[in-house]
C-alpha cells in the first residue's frame, strides 16, 4: 500500500471516529443519567478497570498532543476536551493533524517539532 493511500485510509478512520463519537455523546448525553450511572459503573471492579484504562489513554494520547502542539494554550485546551470529551477529541485531532500534514506522515506525527521548534 502507498503512503498515499495509507494517509486517506487514516483520515478515512479518523473521520470514522469523530462521526461514532459524536453520535453516541450525543445519544449519551440526552437519554443517559450521567450522575446515576457513573455511579453504578464505579460500584463494579470492571467499571473502575474501565475508567483506569480509559484514562490512561487520554493521557498517553494528550502526551502527543503536547509533544506537537506550538502552543501552550493550545495544548492545554485540546488536553482538557480530551479529558471531557475522550476520543471524540482524539478523532478530531487526528483528522486534523492528518489534514495538516500535507501527506507527510513525518509531519503528522512530529508536528511543530518537525521545524525544530
Amino acid at each position: 500500500m502507498t503512503q498515499d493511500r495509507m494517509m486517506k485510509w487514516a483520515k478515512v478512520i479518523a473521520l470514522l471516529g469523530v462521526l461514532a463519537m459524536s453520535g453516541i455523546l450525543i445519544y449519551a448525553f440526552t437519554v443517559g443519567d450521567f450522575a446515576g450511572e457513573g455511579g453504578v459503573l464505579l460500584s463494579m471492579p470492571w467499571g473502575i478497570v474501565s475508567l483506569v484504562d480509559l484514562y490512561v489513554g487520554f493521557i498517553l494520547f494528550s502526551g502527543w498532543i503536547v509533544y506537537r502542539e506550538r502552543s501552550l494554550w493550545r495544548s492545554v485546551i485540546w488536553v482538557a476536551l480530551m479529558m471531557v470529551l475522550g476520543f471524540f477529541t482524539a478523532s478530531l485531532y487526528t483528522f486534523i493533524a492528518l489534514q495538516t500534514s500535507g501527506g507527510d506522515w513525518k509531519r503528522f506525527w512530529l508536528g511543530r517539532r518537525m521545524d525544530g521548534k
